[in-house]
């Protein structure tokens, strides 16, 4: 080749698979330094979130990964022909790989587009399509790696995302929802769940999302009663308030237990699941 002007290497171009073992020792390398480098970088640099620093090195290593693989392509195929009449002829082939690879590329441009507007980053905890959920763990450029709770270890295209919701962007609002008896009086509910937000706000005071004045932005409150018949089985209540989205399971999980605890103290009848049955049979009516 004309780039290397040598002896050594004239002497092994005679033999191809040789010089393709040197190339793909050559490119293995760059990839490695190159990985190696962009870690060191973040590392030590502290100019954004660490998250954005591991979603922009999972972008990195990605983008390496498939310019060494495209590099070694070309570079074997020079092996074999000229890049210049490959390169001629690249109209025609381009037109045939693209239909052939129209999903390659929609894959591609998704997943530009998932970094470009910020829609989450790496150990983001999230919700795929409105049915996978887990964390974060990889974002290429084709594909995006989630792992769910129970270990598994989830890889989607990223053409195939529709949906996406991200439980990890500064905040998030704990919602939790009551249902009580029919015959339970709402004013002895409305005084059981103040009492539970009271003990939540001095309990679970540390998840709350704070603002510059270290004042909560919105504590746990009763937000009301927002169902006069749940379902047939009751009044349902409303307890809200903002946390920190790094704590948000944690926090929703206590404000649970401390609701339910407080509801026992105050004797709180809760909905429960009625069946009716019907005596009824085909035989009556004879």
């Amino acid at each position: 080749m004309d780039w290397i002007k040598s002896d050594w290497w004239n002497n092994v171009e005679e033999y191809p698979p040789l010089a393709i073992l040197i190339y793909a020792i050559v490119l293995i390398i760059i990839v490695i330094t190159s990985r190696r480098v962009i870690h060191s970088f973040f590392k030590r640099t502290d100019f954004i979130e660490e998250k954005k620093e591991r979603t922009l090195e999972s972008m990195f290593n990605s983008i390496i990964s498939y310019t060494a693989v495209i590099a070694f392509i070309l570079l074997v195929l020079g092996e074999f022909t000229e890049i210049n009449k490959l390169l001629a002829g690249a109209g025609v082939i381009g037109i045939v790989i693209g239909f052939g690879a129209q999903n390659l590329i929609k894959d591609f441009f998704a997943g530009l587009f998932l970094l470009y507007e910020k829609q989450l980053h790496k150990g983001d905890f999230i919700t795929l399509n409105n049915t996978f959920h887990g964390t974060v763990e990889d974002i290429g450029l084709r594909f995006l790696k989630i792992r769910e709770w129970s270990g598994r270890l989830l890889t989607v295209s990223n053409g195939q995302i529709t949906t996406i919701e991200n439980y990890n962007f500064q905040y998030m609002r704990v919602i939790e929802k009551v249902t009580t008896n029919f015959r339970q009086d709402p004013r002895e509910v409305f005084t059981a769940l103040e009492a539970a937000c009271k003990r939540l706000n001095e309990e679970c005071s540390d998840y709350l999302k704070k603002d510059l004045k270290d004042e909560p932005i919105e504590p746990f409150q009763v937000y009301g009663m927002n169902s006069l018949n749940d379902q047939y089985r009751g009044y349902q209540y409303t307890v809200t308030g903002v946390v920190h989205d790094l704590i948000y399971w944690t926090a929703a999980k206590e404000t649970r237990r401390i609701i339910a605890e407080t509801m026992y103290d105050h004797n709180i009848a809760m909905a429960e699941q009625r069946v009716e049955m019907s005596d009824y049979s085909p035989a009556k009516e004879k």
